[in-house]
């Protein structure tokens, strides 16, 4: 235990069992941090240390006060191919980053910055897909010590306002491509529900069946296919939806099953993280993008979202509703003995940077410094 003064106190906890335990109090400050996502909660991050955590590697930075907990940094210790401590949630997670309570936000991002500068004198943080207007930004600007920022992912997003509204900031031409899209899933008689959150298991098992079938005899990312992938959705959302912060949608045509789309939510942003739908929409002509916007759109201006992500990618499909482009950020922090590897992380990173644009024959964007 570190003592932070002001009743403010810091622990790096390394025990599996008790990362289990602080479900309840995790919640608490996830709620109390305003720009948290869905990808901060503790359903999500526990979850996926079960599926993919290495044991022994766990390095969770807790910062309290009086008691309560009032930040957190989800970390995982690795050695290769640098040492360093990287957050918790791997290439499945779309946003990373820190909580703080944003009623004690100043003194506990400085203890938080403190702890973490402890652990700098031994590895690198890297900090991998870190949103815009982060909690860990804070810890940043009050970093003592090299630090670092690049790009990352491109995410596309969109204002959490009905169907109509996205509909009407759209070209006059488009627009009505838009609505006669949207009128043929009604002639069609293509329903759509939220499941309840006890539905929530056995509908993500056909979802990830229609997402195989969706994406049958063509490229698909293989950890969807794996069993553990399976496992962490399941234990994770099924958590969430009983708690607001997962929605999984069932779509029916005809009696069946169609199409199936989980969004995870937090106070300000909801996220269409996956679907899966029957190649036979396909052949009855239905656009797919279109029936899971009207959906997802209902669900977030509902919800009273600021924004409706569609997170990582910029697949040509999304580019049709306007979105806003947003990128995240790669955060590095060190200290002066391990500045060499934040140079060291640098290097690999614009190196890979040059491999990409050799292969794509084009120049992208510069690191912001």
């Amino acid at each position: 235990m570190i003592s932070a003064g002001r009743a403010l106190s810091v622990e790096v906890c390394t025990d599996e069992r008790a990362f289990g335990e602080l479900a309840g109090e995790w919640e608490r400050l996830f709620r109390a941090c305003p720009s948290a996502t869905p990808f901060q909660s503790h359903a999500w991050l526990h979850s996926w240390w079960l599926s993919y955590g290495s044991p022994g590697r766990l390095r969770l930075v807790l910062v309290r006060r009086g008691g309560e907990l009032v930040a957190v940094a989800p970390l995982m210790r690795k050695y290769r191919p640098l040492p360093a401590l990287v957050a918790i949630g791997g290439t499945i997670t779309d946003f990373c980053d820190v909580l703080l309570d944003e009623a004690a936000a100043g003194e506990c991002t400085s203890a938080l910055a403190d702890a973490l500068g402890e652990l700098a004198r031994t590895a690198l943080i890297d900090f991998r897909e870190v949103r815009p207007g982060s909690a860990l930004e804070r810890v940043y600007r009050c970093w003592r010590g090299p630090r670092h920022r690049m790009r990352d992912s491109l995410c596309l997003e969109l204002p959490a306002v009905p169907m109509d509204e996205l509909v009407g900031r759209l070209p006059t031409s488009r627009a009505r491509r838009i609505r006669n899209k949207v009128n043929q899933l009604a002639r069609l008689g293509v329903e759509w529900r939220v499941v309840r959150h006890d539905e929530t298991e056995a509908a993500l098992g056909r979802l990830l069946e229609l997402h195989r079938l969706q994406w049958q005899d063509r490229k698909v990312s293989p950890e969807h296919m794996r069993p553990r992938f399976l496992e962490h959705l399941v234990r994770s959302a099924v958590s969430m939806a009983r708690s607001g912060e997962a929605a999984v949608t069932e779509f029916v045509l005809e009696g069946s099953v169609v199409a199936v789309k989980l969004n995870l939510l937090s106070g300000g942003l909801a996220g269409l993280y996956m679907y899966g739908f029957h190649p036979q929409l396909r052949e009855r002509k239905v656009d797919v993008a279109t029936m899971l916007l009207c959906a997802s759109a209902d669900l977030a201006s509902d919800g009273g979202h600021r924004v409706f992500s569609l997170l990582r990618g910029d697949e040509p499909y999304k580019y049709r509703w306007c979105p806003e482009t947003v990128v995240n950020e790669r955060l590095l922090l060190a200290r002066r003995r391990t500045a060499p590897l934040l140079a060291a992380a640098v290097g690999e990173a614009a190196a890979r940077r040059r491999a990409k644009k050799v292969l794509r024959g084009k120049s992208g964007p510069p690191d912001q410094e």
